[in-house]
């Protein structure tokens, strides 16, 4: 493995074996896991597993998103956002990527074994599975309801965080699951939307591709419905407060009204502006339940 990763030593730069671990898309991650930790308890999460917990969480996570970039290399080179990949432009070998992988993921299980529970690390292993085997190596190309299938895996990190703290499932972390798992198809296909030409060019069969621009919107918006119900879970099951109910219902509204815009197309570049506002959706939800928690504690 190493010798792999140092025969590619004088071709790729380090920027691009960062970049095979999609670090955007790991940061939004993380920052759902530090929610499910520091919601999972009120005496505080211990430094180690603050720390290390959202590490092997991190490393893992990068490992899966190291396989995506190996399976999807060809139709990566295919697409205009894709195609400056390290392995679509050969910069990184197949070989080197899957070793930097492996090397990634086993260092962050063997981290969460010793630092979490088994409880975590088996979680997580099965979350990196999902995503890497399910999603990325079959669902993918198989059914334009890839994302709603595979969208769980890519849903588990605040359960991960909780389980690190507490060693165990309780109804709290798999509601937090099932917000960021109806978030997800309208995130995605608002995506799709944007970049229908060439996911059609790529032969994926996303929903737009497959189904149509209008049907695609009308899930968009019946997704987001869904989505603004279920983020009000929380406070119905006294979860959290009005702080958190207030901004889940402004930040659901909002959430709405770019869905409708998008279906309605009274705007340019509305699915690419409703895929930019989820990210800052599913952020700012978060960070109001973490808020909202820490107020609670206070009162």
């Amino acid at each position: 493995m190493a010798t792999l990763l140092s025969e590619q030593h004088s071709q790729a730069l380090w920027r691009d074996y960062l970049e095979l671990t999609k670090p955007k898309v790991v940061v939004l991650m993380l920052i759902t896991s530090l929610v499910g930790m520091f919601l999972a308890t009120r005496a505080g999460v211990p430094w180690t597993v603050l720390l290390f917990g959202n590490l092997g969480i991190a490393l893992c996570a990068g490992g899966a998103a190291a396989v995506n970039h190996v399976v999807d290399r060809r139709i990566d080179a295919l697409m205009a956002r894709t195609h400056k990949r390290p392995l679509a432009e050969g910069r990184v070998s197949p070989a080197a990527a899957l070793a930097f992988a492996l090397l990634l993921s086993v260092s962050g299980l063997v981290i969460l074994l010793a630092f979490t529970n088994e409880l975590t690390a088996w979680l997580t292993l099965a979350s990196l599975l999902g995503y890497a085997v399910l999603y990325t190596g079959f669902l993918k190309r198989a059914t334009p309801q890839n994302i709603v299938i595979g969208g769980l895996a890519g849903a588990a990190p605040p359960l991960l965080g909780w389980v690190a703290v507490t060693g165990h499932l309780s109804a709290e972390p798999l509601l937090l699951v099932l917000i960021i798992f109806a978030w997800t198809p309208p995130h995605f296909w608002a995506l799709a939307i944007h970049r229908k030409a060439e996911y059609a060019k790529a032969d994926i069969p996303m929903l737009p591709v497959t189904h149509g621009e209008h049907y695609t919107k009308v899930h968009i918006v019946l997704y987001t419905l869904v989505l603004l119900a279920v983020s009000l879970l929380p406070y119905v099951i006294h979860m959290s407060g009005t702080l958190y109910l207030v901004c889940a219902l402004g930040l659901g509204a909002r959430f709405l009204h770019w869905a409708w815009v998008l279906y309605r197309d009274s705007q340019p570049h509305a699915a690419i502006n409703t895929f930019k506002y989820s990210i800052y959706y599913l952020f700012l939800l978060f960070i109001a339940l973490l808020v909202d928690h820490y107020l609670l504690l206070n009162l």
